[in-house]
């Protein structure tokens, strides 16, 4: 592989002042329209959509005894344990898995929650992204195409995996992990780049229903995460050249990945000392030394064999260095001693006994658990848990209930099961909820209908630009704190009195939201547009270019009922909280065109995509109870 260094993320760039809880103290400083369709008022929506997600105030911290704490360990509560209605399961399966079908809710109905949840674990793994990249021939070493130096076929697989795979649960979780334990695609720039980011998903979803403490040592370890936080080819210091280990995954394990700024109580909230300051978790002494640990790793080329191209006249490497873990070289490992976090590893330790230690420390300190928790419920459930919801999902990671901690099986059923998730008290709560994130709504709206590439190719790309496009794409956060911060306050709102939080707000603005509509328009309508050829059967010689379109099968079935087809919509895409007066709207504005059983297939396409981009641009949508 290229050697080259990914520099440091700039935190100046990623760091809000109307962030709570959220910066280092070290870091500081530093289309066409449908047919017949008007725009909607894209800052009203915006308002609305904020409304909507405000007003999420919670009790004093402290008030649970530690009898309470104890009882609440073994135990994850659900108003009960069956759905009551197709709306109930929809609501479930839209925190679970972003979509819900006639055929998942059918499926959630059957049973209960539990036994839903326990089916999609025993589930085998679904295709791998490095599998589909070799099916599709991007591990082809060729000048012209240069697949090695491109990022496009990590978007197209990671793409092909959210809307396609058959384990749509495990793709969900490891899509939230992806925004905890964060790589991204664009700041990666050596050789096999988009195989080396398909590696990095392949993991999350591998450990996504295993243990929090395996997960932790391979995403360490992990090449692409090397590339990204500097940890590959971290030498040990060299007082002779004044050279100190790289400090970067050492504060970004502890601050990102494990526990966090400041020290917690079960329930999340902060620590303090006797005059009401919060606790720091950890010291620029604790990174000093824990960067030590991360000395002498680098990529696993042994089972790398060059190919010469004359045409750009280097070597290019072969694809497995970029899914191999890292190894150590010890004479680039530090061998002084290494204090942090109230654990020494003394001088002269083996490279890998210091990291398990390492590990092992970070991993069992009491943080991780609220830590870690209460960002999964934000992923999937609500910005604002309250603080008895955080801690029942924290003794889950504490304790499965067999004695395991970290088991993240437990900490996904404790998250979705957990009354607060469950009951319907959430519904009318103004507090409750979460803005859906761009990406989630665009792969909701491909699942629920069954978009399919004709071609096979899936040549979605990075959606990014929020002018034009949904303003964010899978595996592109913008640096290594994610798209947003878990504790972003949007100023001048109401949420800034009430301390409640909106991460997703944070991506949002006028040109995002208009950028959305317009981008929706287009493609609910006509599908995505394929371009150019750049690999085998890939070509744009689909219908009309478009190649990967909806079918609409069961709408296309409703058209001529307005009433009917908006009820649909209203359960899969909202789970029936698509208010009365909004149904109203949505089918009197449908009417004013009429649909026949002898309208054109076009026409009758044109009623189902203004059905459902009127939905998807409803507050009552964007905000997900």
């Amino acid at each position: 592989m290229n050697d080259l260094t990914i520099d440091r993320p700039d935190a100046a760039s990623a760091v809000d002042p109307h962030v709570v809880l959220s910066a280092d103290p070290t870091l500081r400083g530093r289309d066409e329209g449908s047919p017949g369709l008007q725009a909607l008022p894209v800052a009203a929506i915006a308002v609305a959509a904020l409304a909507a997600c405000g007003d999420g105030t919670e009790p004093e911290a402290g008030t649970e005894s530690d009898a309470d704490l104890q009882a609440i360990r073994r135990r994850v509560r659900s108003g009960y344990p069956s759905p009551r209605s197709d709306a109930e399961a929809a609501r479930f399966l839209l925190q679970a898995q972003a979509c819900a079908t006639s055929t998942d809710i059918a499926s959630v109905r059957s049973g209960t929650f539990a036994a839903w949840l326990s089916a999609q674990y025993a589930k085998p793994l679904g295709p791998t992204g490095w599998d589909w990249l070799n099916a599709r021939g991007y591990a082809t070493i060729d000048s012209t195409t240069r697949y090695f130096d491109n990022t496009y076929p990590g978007d197209y697989m990671i793409w092909n995996q959210l809307m396609t795979a058959p384990d749509a649960l495990r793709k969900r979780c490891a899509l939230a992990l992806s925004e905890f334990f964060v790589v991204s695609l664009s700041g990666l720039n050596f050789a096999w780049r988009s195989h080396a980011v398909a590696a990095w998903w392949d993991l999350l979803t591998a450990h996504a229903f295993g243990n929090f403490r395996q997960l932790l040592e391979a995403v360490t370890l992990n090449p692409a995460m090397g590339y990204y936080l500097n940890t590959k080819g971290n030498l040990k210091e060299d007082p002779a050249k004044g050279r100190l280990p790289d400090e970067n995954y050492a504060r970004e394990v502890m601050q990102l990945f494990s526990i966090g700024l400041y020290q917690l109580n079960l329930d999340g909230t902060p620590k303090t000392d006797a005059q009401g300051n919060r606790i720091e978790s950890y010291s620029q002494a604790d990174v000093t030394n824990l960067a030590r640990v991360f000395t002498g790793y680098d990529i696993d080329m042994s089972q790398n064999v060059n190919t010469y191209d004359p045409v750009l006249n280097r070597n290019i490497p072969n694809t497995t260095p970029a899914r191999l873990p890292m190894v150590l070289n010890a004479s680039r490992h530090s061998t002084l001693a290494a204090t942090f976090l109230g654990v020494t590893i003394p001088a002269g330790t083996p490279g890998a006994t210091a990291l398990k230690t390492a590990l092992d420390t970070l991993f069992n300190h009491p943080n991780v658990g609220p830590f870690f928790g209460r960002q999964m419920i934000q992923r999937l459930v609500t910005s604002n848990p309250s603080r008895s919801y955080v801690a029942r999902v924290a003794a889950a990671f504490n304790n499965n209930g067999a004695g395991v901690r970290g088991d993240l099986k437990a900490v996904w059923s404790a998250i979705l099961l957990d009354e607060e998730a469950r009951n319907t008290t959430g519904l009318t709560q103004v507090g409750f909820g979460r803005l859906r994130e761009p990406m989630l709504r665009f792969v909701q709206w491909g699942r629920t209908f069954g978009i399919a590439s004709t071609l096979g190719s899936w040549k979605i790309g990075d959606l990014g630009n929020p002018a034009t496009q949904l303003g964010q794409s899978p595996l592109r956060p913008p640096s290594v704190f994610n798209y947003f911060r878990p504790g972003y306050v949007p100023p001048s709102t109401e949420l800034v009195a009430n301390r409640s939080v909106a991460p997703e707000f944070q991506i949002v603005n006028e040109s995002s939201v208009g950028g959305y509509l317009n981008f929706l328009q287009g493609v609910v309508r006509n599908g995505l547009y394929v371009g150019a050829p750049d690999q085998p059967n890939a070509g744009s010689n689909a219908s009309n270019g478009y190649d990967i379109t909806a079918a609409y099968a069961a709408e296309l079935a409703l058209v001529t009922d307005a009433v009917a087809l908006v009820k649909r919509l209203a359960l899969l895409l909202c789970a029936d909280q698509l208010s009365a007066s909004t149904q109203t709207l949505i089918v009197e504005a449908l009417n004013a065109t009429p649909v026949t059983a002898a309208s054109t297939d076009a026409v009758k396409r044109n009623r189902v995509a203004a059905a459902v981009l009127m939905v998807m641009a409803s507050a009552e949508y964007l905000v997900q109870k």
